[in-house]
C-alpha cells in the first residue's frame, strides 16, 4: 500500500453504519489536557461478533483509545455510540451489562477464591443490597465449565499461575454477559502455550472482541480486522491480510518486515529487521 493510499485512509469520510454495527467511533480526539492530543479524529465502526485487533508501536495511542471505549477517558472531541446511544449518556450499570473489560494490569493481591472473583462479574445486575441468586449461579457455573475452571474454584486467586489468573479475569468479564469484550494486552507476560490458549478461548466466544496486541503474529492469526494506529492517528483499518503488510508495518513501527505463510498450520509469521 502506498503513502497516497495511507493518506486517503487518514482523511476518509465517516464509515457508514450497517445493521451489524455495534459500536461507532466518530471524530474521536482525546488528550490529558488542552495542549496535548494523544488521539486525533479517529473514525471507525465495530461490527457484531468481529475480533478487532488494535495494534501500533508504543505511544501510538492503543491504551488511550481503549480507555475511551470503556469510559475512563471522556473524548475531548467526537462521540462513541453503543447501539446508537452515546456511551456517556448510559448509566454505569447499563454500560457494564453491555461492555466488559479485561485489563492488562489488575490488583496483584486477592484474598478471594476463584469463584468469588468470578461472582463479581454479576455486580452490574444487582439491585440495591442484592446478592448472588440461583440465576446468577447458573450463569457462573456455565462460564466455569466453558473455561475449564472447575478444579480451581475454591483456590485462592494468588496461588494461580499467570495463565490461570488470566482465565479467571476472562471468566469474571464473561459473567457480565456482555455484547462487547475489551481486552488490553491479555497475553502480556504469558508463556507461548498460555498465549495461544487465551487467544483460542477468546476467538471461540462468539461475541464482539476489541483487543490490543503487541504480537503481530497473534494479531494476524486470530483477528478478523486490524486497526493500525500511528502517533495517535488511524493509519489503516480493514481486513487483517490487507493491513498487516510490510509497507504499513514499516510506516507504523519503523522496521522492515517479511511475512511468511505456513500452509501446514495455516498461520502467518512475521520476521523483522532494522535494515
Amino acid at each position: 500500500m502506498t503513502d497516497n493510499n495511507t493518506l486517503k485512509t487518514l482523511t476518509s469520510p465517516l464509515p457508514v453504519a450497517t445493521l451489524k454495527t455495534v459500536m461507532r467511533v466518530i471524530n474521536l480526539s482525546w488528550g490529558p489536557n488542552k495542549s496535548s492530543t494523544l488521539l486525533n479524529k479517529l473514525n471507525f465502526n465495530i461490527q457484531k461478533n468481529e475480533i478487532l485487533g488494535i495494534v501500533g508501536a508504543n505511544g501510538a495511542g492503543k491504551s488511550s483509545l481503549l480507555r475511551c471505549l470503556y469510559r475512563v477517558h471522556k473524548p475531548s472531541e467526537g462521540y462513541i455510540y453503543l447501539a446508537e446511544q452515546d456511551i456517556w449518556k448510559l448509566t454505569p450499570q447499563i454500560f457494564s451489562q453491555q461492555v466488559a473489560v479485561v485489563l492488562q494490569e489488575s490488583p496483584a493481591e486477592f484474598s478471594l477464591t476463584v469463584k468469588q472473583i468470578i461472582e463479581m462479574g454479576r455486580t452490574p445486575y444487582f439491585r440495591l443490597f442484592g446478592s448472588i441468586n440461583n440465576s446468577d449461579d447458573a450463569i457462573i457455573n456455565e462460564i466455569i465449565e466453558q473455561l475449564s475452571l472447575a478444579p480451581f474454584i475454591n483456590r485462592v486467586f494468588t496461588e494461580l499461575s499467570g495463565g490461570e489468573k488470566q482465565r479467571v479475569y476472562l471468566a469474571r468479564a464473561l459473567a457480565q454477559q456482555p455484547d462487547i469484550l475489551i481486552l488490553d494486552e491479555p497475553t502480556n507476560h504469558l508463556d507461548i502455550r498460555h498465549q495461544l490458549e487465551i487467544m483460542q478461548l477468546i476467538s471461540n466466544l462468539g461475541i464482539t472482541i476489541i483487543i490490543t496486541l503487541h504480537d503481530l503474529n497473534l494479531a494476524a492469526n486470530f483477528c478478523d480486522n486490524i486497526l493500525l494506529l500511528h502517533q495517535g492517528q488511524l493509519l489503516a483499518h480493514g481486513k487483517t491480510v490487507d493491513i498487516l503488510t510490510p509497507p504499513l508495518i514499516k510506516q507504523a513501527y519503523g522496521v522492515n518486515c517479511t511475512v511468511n505463510y505456513h500452509h501446514k498450520s495455516n498461520t502467518h509469521q512475521f520476521q523483522y529487521s532494522l535494515q
